[in-house]
């Protein structure tokens, strides 16, 4: 079963985090959409944050663990958020099992294919041999060869942690992100349909939605709002969470 932590009483709001990510990074918005009558659910998904190691990894298994953790925890009817990698997972959901999802929120990522784009990340993090039991500056320092951005560093950084006395690790499950780089590029399929409202937030940087992306946007979310957060880049949650946590809010009320 799926890790997650829960907080608040009232209408289950799942929130699903992007890749290389955790429920930590959602837990002071979660925080804020519990103080306003939601029972929120901050899963991490599978290879991420507490949740099990699998070296199977597809949208598909993906979406059937947040099936499977919402048959165990008796949700029936859930308003769902999904931020990059996991608003893949809140679509294909979405479209798949409409009666389970009574609205839907995407944040930064729409239901076109996306070309693998993490290869820096990726040499950065094979780069790093943790059985030198290198430390926390360490680890940062081989990052920083491989990564120009600073924020993407920090982000990857809050995923370390302790295994063991003297050995750091990443929560993530690296070998199995390796085994397939394109599996969170897979597209919606042609004829992938949710018709119940559903809002769109992307980033005013960022370029995971650009406009030529609409159509198909309504293509699939007929019932589609599509709302651009300024100042912000692809972690738009934490760049402008003011302006976010309204949306949402407008949205879900």
């Amino acid at each position: 079963m799926l890790y997650s932590k829960i907080e608040g009483v009232g209408k289950p709001l799942l929130i699903l985090h992007g890749f290389l990510g955790m429920s930590d990074n959602w837990k002071t918005l979660g925080a804020q959409f519990a103080k306003e009558g939601f029972e929120v659910h901050l899963l991490d998904l599978r290879n991420h944050g507490r949740s099990f190691h699998s070296e199977e990894f597809s949208y598909d298994v993906m979406v059937q663990d947040v099936l499977d953790y919402c048959e165990f925890n008796n949700l029936k009817k859930i308003n769902l958020l999904g931020h990059s990698m996991g608003g893949k997972v809140a679509m294909f959901l979405s479209v798949s099992n409409p009666d389970l999802v009574e609205r839907l929120i995407v944040a930064d990522i729409g239901p076109k294919y996306y070309k693998p784009h993490h290869q820096f990340i990726f040499q950065g993090l094979n780069a790093i041999d943790f059985s030198k039991k290198p430390n926390r500056n360490d680890v940062e320092a081989i990052l920083k060869k491989h990564i120009d951005e600073n924020g993407t560093i920090q982000f990857l950084m809050k995923s370390l942690y302790w295994k063991e006395p003297g050995q750091l690790d990443f929560r993530f499950n690296l070998r199995a992100f390796n085994l397939d780089t394109e599996a969170i590029g897979k597209p919606l399929l042609e004829n992938d349909l949710f018709e119940k409202p559903t809002l769109f937030l992307r980033g005013g940087n960022s370029s995971y939605i650009r406009d030529k992306d609409f159509d198909g946007i309504f293509r699939h979310f007929p019932k589609a709002k599509i709302e651009t957060i300024p100042n912000a880049g692809h972690w738009l949650h934490a760049e402008n969470p003011l302006l976010f946590f309204e949306l949402v809010m407008q949205f879900l009320k």
